[in-house]
């Protein structure tokens, strides 16, 4: 298992190894050990999963307040996609920056998005599942986001991104100079 760490500390892709064969692939998704070094003591609770028809389809950028604050483990299980952290951690040298990695069922990759990061995705084929693990449960109450496509953040995303997809809650969300301080480096 291969870990890749970004220029925004936080954020982890994880490449797990593949063991091929004539008859496929066996490969560890997940184990805790070597995950924990790098990322710190994580319990997950809940698995998600997300269907999108379209190429094209944005999700995001969301994340949930502290006290259910929200680490996600993401992996493509079919099709592919973009996927980007934010960091929302006021104090933090790279607040507003964002990092993303394409994510697919071939390249068997999946990112680290730790709490204090907003998480946000586009779809770059149809038929793309997403899956991905969280160590808090959702939470209405704690659940926020910042606007896709807010200039202050710039995320460069592909020329498929579609705004037509967008949820009317994703529509919604507050730019990020608007965002009240969820996150500090010291708190998360």
């Amino acid at each position: 298992m291969e870990f890749r760490t970004f220029d925004i500390p936080g954020p982890i892709e994880i490449l797990p190894t593949k063991f091929e064969d004539d008859r496929g692939y066996f490969s560890e998704l997940f184990r805790l050990e070597p995950f924990a070094e790098r990322a710190g003591p994580v319990e997950f609770v809940q698995d998600n999963q997300s269907l999108n028809l379209r190429a094209g389809t944005i999700r995001g950028i969301h994340f949930q307040a502290e006290p259910a604050g929200q680490g996600k483990l993401v992996r493509c299980a079919s099709g592919s996609v973009m996927d980007v952290a934010v960091d929302l951690r006021r104090n933090s040298p790279t607040y507003g920056r964002w990092t993303s990695v394409v994510l697919t069922p071939q390249s068997n990759n999946q990112l680290w998005v730790p709490i204090g990061f907003g998480h946000a995705f586009c779809t770059l084929e149809p038929n793309s599942v997403i899956h991905y693990r969280v160590t808090s449960y959702y939470s209405p109450d704690h659940d926020g986001g910042v606007a896709w496509n807010d200039p202050d953040i710039a995320i460069d995303w592909p020329n498929v991104a579609d705004p037509d997809t967008l949820s009317a809650k994703d529509r919604a969300l507050p730019p990020l100079a608007g965002l009240p301080q969820y996150f500090s480096m010291e708190g998360r």
